[in-house]
């Protein structure tokens, strides 16, 4: 019923891309709360949501009127005379010849007038006294005197709060100050009717328990906060390629100053405001900016590059003009941090536990209190003394309203949504440990549900080391061995002379000499393997790269799933390099290279003999590549595309990527846990086909397709096929996003999807987890995933699981024993101010109680490590009941054990111990608290296993829980022996307190037998 409840009012959260509705509706829902502050830290800020967006809308705006404005201006800007330009003196006298704002007007502004005023590119880089080949000077005092006129690339952070603003947000619980009220007119009205430091007791007491509380929470926060601070640092770690000193390195984008040559690539974000220096097929993606979701070319007649935006095609070199909070990003930014991120389902889902017991609470706290004055009213009216009021009636009658405010504290339980968030702080930063960093807390415990993975290939299943081992020139398959010059004499002049050139011009990688004098390849795995081929026959890449000139690029990309290039030659004539997928880049050949270097048509015999060469090399686990290239006519110019067809292959060669270590392992386990492993790479099926297999993924009854044979495919053929593919080879980001998309919907799963390119984001997006590559993974990719794995390995990804798993099962023991505790409490006040017209627990009593149950609790049982069992049971999924049978059976059966005992010493309690004389009552609600407390520690134990006999497994290991349990009885001990005065207790004999050891104890065995009962 509960469950049915929750599903329908607070179920409409999704662990990601939620409706502004769904938020909006559970927090109406959520009427009893005690303290908004604090139960709803870590939700989203909406309204500063609806600021982002306006202020989206307000960019788009401008951006277009800048757009049309700098559109006209160049139509009239042979006729216009340039407006007057003076330089500010401070930033004449630092050695520049432009400020700030003109640079910042120049590119927000799409100012086409001032930008040919100043110069153009190179006229803007000599007033920014920078060179646009090797670009700024690292001379300290030089980048001090840059940073000081111009700013540094660092976004306005919400300052972090300090450990008394916590302390502040835990007193303002309405409860706490409502018993805070009653402690002052206790102590007021106590001192005056029983004096100095008599009358204080009662009033000092419940002071000192509300300051504990506060004291605790605020400690546990604040510790919670510090831990969400080290994991958003570590998130804006984000590097970039930059020419400094005129040396190539990789440097953070908040080291970042105007006029640094920055070289962006697909897959970037751009890092601040600046303009194309050079570059080719530039497309830009400036929808995080402006929501216009329309690429913009960008290239030296529209050379204007906005912070924020990503690269979604080609590769430029960019001139850094406007750096941080001077530019439009750096304001959204500072906005957009304030929005803070989506509450998790299962945050929202607690609020709605602790909603629907509030209500209970409040329902039994009014009772209750009704009862108590009733129980004094009647009393008074058999004395005949309704009329005559003492100072010790108006003490009683503070009490009873306490007692009842109390009921309130103990019964709404405000820790369980923060139970949720404890968990998920202390899971994120182990998990950074091991090389797994959550950008969004959602993705942590959706993580435990995930039903299957959807893993990449390269990079995530193999190491990313890429050499070429294996080629096939002029119909030659040959080994590449540790002496390269043989393949070189194997080989006709001209051929080496012709793969060189292909090699060092059509790639997107770079061969640099770096700050040590050494040699450095720069690029993806892939390039960097072919030009160190390229290098190992002798090659040299900067001559070759200036003895031709390259006319224009077409970058590789997922899609085309190949590289084209077009040069002008040495001796004059156009020549187009082409590399890609074997496959493809072969069916584009007409002609091929013979053994003797000759160019010869490429008939049935070649084509058979090159796609034999081509599987032999797949079926050993190689990724194969095929350079071909044609002559161009001399017409041709950098506005046409390259051609499709006609070309002549070169030969074809196979790289080794070895399968990383314990993937077979991690793949076993997954498989063990209910996960199911798919394989979605670029790949040929043959190299795809036998890598799965090396790591497990692949079995006799699986099923390996091609992306274009799966696109062909019938709805009705699709629902049939989906559960049996483990490996999808030769896949576009479309097949990537139509299958998760079939899985997540059709079958209900929920998928977990890794990626590292641009193209992968809407997989990424799309998927239940979004897994970024945190090295080979683009910005892009790392922007729309939900999880970075910062070492690329799939064995990190089965660690998140794991984690995952840990988090949801530990929040259902916390949830588990702070039920059982409210329960037990609730029952037992009620029915004794109902049976007996008094409360056994007190407010200072009941305020301890609590703060075992939320905050020590939640301490204890939501931070216990991962065990490896968890991976032996199957995934909860979509539809699993977050408040099992289990749980329900273990609350109810440790309550009734409970509940009997205290009932059992309230009626029996005083015969049963002898007691008897004027603090015989004192004894036995002493007795009651005492044998309550212990009863709850070793609950806490019992929890820590819902189904599981032995609880005490590993239980030495949880230093955590080891320490609270310890505080408790300490901190329980103190309260019971020396602090009478203030807690309404007396010291025990030894034997009162043997029995209310033994009494607590039993509750594990009884835990045990009620852990046989079948659900």
């Amino acid at each position: 019923m509960m469950e049915s409840y929750l599903n329908e009012n607070f179920g409409g959260v999704k662990s990601k891309n939620s409706s502004q509705e769904a938020l909006q509706r559970w927090r109406k829902l959520c009427g009893v709360v005690k303290n908004p502050k604090r139960r709803f830290r870590f939700t989203a800020n909406l309204n500063k949501r609806t600021e982002a967006a306006a202020m989206r809308r307000s960019n788009q705006e401008k951006l277009r009127v800048a757009v049309l404005v700098s559109k006209a201006a160049l139509q009239f800007i042979q006729g216009s005379q340039p407006s007057e330009y003076k330089v500010p003196e401070d930033v004449k006298a630092a050695g520049f010849q432009i400020c700030g704002d003109e640079l910042g007007s120049i590119v927000e502004n799409h100012d086409v007038k001032k930008f040919k005023f100043h110069g153009g590119v190179n006229g803007v880089a000599k007033k920014l006294s920078t060179s646009v080949t090797e670009g700024i000077s690292s001379d300290a005092d030089i980048l001090n005197r840059r940073q000081l006129i111009y700013g540094i690339n660092k976004f306005t952070e919400i300052e972090a709060k300090s450990f008394w603003v916590f302390v502040w947000e835990a007193l303002q619980d309405m409860t706490l100050m409502i018993l805070g009220v009653c402690a002052l007119v206790s102590l007021i009205v106590g001192i005056a009717t029983e004096g100095w430091p008599k009358g204080s007791h009662d009033g000092l007491g419940i002071v000192a328990s509300i300051l504990l509380v506060v004291f605790v929470t605020a400690t546990s926060d604040y510790r919670q906060s510090l831990q969400f601070k080290d994991l958003d640092k570590e998130k804006k770690k984000i590097s970039i390629q930059v020419t400094r000193n005129a040396y190539r390195q990789k440097m953070s984008i908040y080291e970042l100053l105007p006029g640094d040559i920055v070289h962006l690539a697909i897959g970037d974000q751009v890092p601040a405001d600046g303009l194309f220096v050079s570059g080719f097929s530039v497309l830009i993606d400036e929808s995080s900016l402006t929501g216009e979701s329309e690429p913009v070319v960008v290239n030296s007649e529209n050379p204007f590059l906005l912070s924020g935006t990503k690269v979604q095609d080609g590769s430029c070199k960019m001139l850094i003009t406007t750096v941080g909070m001077r530019t439009q990003w750096g304001k959204l930014m500072a906005t957009l941090t304030e929005g803070g991120d989506d509450e998790t389902p299962l945050q929202v889902k607690l609020n709605g536990v602790a909603t629907i017991i509030g209500k209970i609470g409040l329902f039994f706290a009014i009772v209750t209190f009704a009862v108590l004055v009733q129980g004094l009213v009647s009393h008074k009216l058999q004395q005949d003394s309704f009329w005559s009021w003492t100072g010790d009636d108006a003490l009683e009658m503070l009490e009873y309203f306490a007692i009842a405010v109390t009921i309130v504290v103990v019964a709404v339980p405000e820790g369980l949504p923060l139970a949720v968030t404890l968990s998920l702080a202390f899971a994120m930063k182990k998990m950074m440990n091991d090389k797994a960093l959550v950008r969004h807390l959602a993705a942590c415990e959706t993580m435990g549900s995930a039903t299957t993975i959807c893993s990449d290939k390269t990079g995530t299943l193999t190491t990313n080391h890429m050499t070429v081992v294996k080629t096939c020139i002029c119909m030659n398959s040959q080994e590449v061995s540790n002496k390269p010059s043989s393949l070189c004499s194997e080989l006709p002049e001209s051929v080496v002379k012709l793969l060189q050139q292909s090699i060092f011009n059509n790639t997107g990688g770079e061969v640099v000499i770096n700050k040590d004098g050494k040699r450095e390849i720069l690029g993806t795995p892939t390039e960097t393997a072919i030009l160190e081929f390229g290098l190992s026959l002798g090659g040299d890449f900067q001559g070759e790269r200036q003895a031709c000139n390259l006319v224009k690029v077409e970058p590789f990309n997922s899609t085309k799933k190949r590289m084209s290039v077009a040069v002008e030659l040495p001796g004059g004539g156009l020549r187009a390099h082409c590399k890609g997928a074997s496959e493809i880049v072969l069916a584009a050949c007409d002609k091929v290279l013979n053994s003797n270097g000759e160019v010869v048509p490429l008939d049935e015999e070649s084509i058979n003999h090159l796609n034999s060469t081509i599987n032999q090399f797949a079926s050993e686990a190689l990724r194969t590549l095929c350079l071909a290239y044609m002559e161009l006519e001399n017409g041709f110019s950098a506005e046409d595309p390259i051609p499709l067809s006609g070309f002549t292959c070169i030969g074809v060669v196979g790289i080794k990527d070895p399968v990383r270590p314990g993937v077979k392992e991690s793949v076993a386990v997954c498989r063990s846990a209910g996960i199911t492993v798919r394989m979605v790479t670029g790949d040929n099926i043959n190299t795809a086909k036998a890598i799965a297999r090396e790591c497990g993924i692949l079995t006799d009854d699986g099923i390996a397709i091609e992306g274009p044979e799966f696109r062909e495919k019938s709805l009705e053929e699709l629902l049939e096929l989906i559960p049996k593919i483990q490996v999808m080879a030769r896949s576009s980001p479309l097949d990537k996003h139509t299958l998760v998309k079939h899985l997540r919907t059709t079958f209900g799963e929920v998928v977990a999807v890794t990626g590292d390119g641009t193209n992968d984001a809407p997989a990424l997006h799309e998927a239940d987890i979004g897994l970024a590559m945190g090295i080979a993974g683009t910005e892009v990719a790392k922007e729309s995933a939900d999880v970075i794995i910062l070492d690329d390995n799939f064995s990190t990804i089965v660690t998140v699981a794991k984690w995952g798993r840990s988090v949801y099962i530990n929040i259902q023991k916390f949830v588990q024993f702070q039920l059982t505790v409210n329960v037990v409490a609730l029952i037992v006040n009620f029915t004794s101010a109902c049976l007996t017209g008094t409360a056994p627990l007190t407010a200072v009593q009941l305020l301890w109680v609590n703060m075992i149950m939320d905050t020590l609790g939640a301490l204890a049982l939501a931070t216990e490590p991962p065990k490896d069992d968890l991976m032996k049971r199957s995934p909860v999924g979509r539809k699993g009941n977050f408040i099992s049978n289990v749980m329900w059976r273990n609350i109810l059966g440790q309550s009734l054990y409970q509940f009997t005992v205290i009932w059992f010493l309230q009626a029996k309690g005083k015969s049963f111990f002898a007691l008897s004389g004027p603090d015989s009552d004192l004894v036995l609600n002493t007795l009651i608290f005492n044998t309550f407390v212990f009863c709850q520690v070793f609950n806490e134990i019992n929890s820590r296993e819902m189904e599981k006999i032995n609880v005490l497994n590993g239980i030495l290991e949880n230093y955590v829980f080891v320490a609270v349990l310890s505080a408790t009885a300490l901190f329980q001990i103190i309260i019971v022996e020396y602090m009478g005065t203030f807690a309404n207790t007396t010291p025990l004999t030894l034997v009162q307190w043997f029995f209310c050891l033994v009494v607590g104890f039993l509750g594990m065995p009884i835990a045990a037998g009620i852990k046989m009962i079948p659900v």
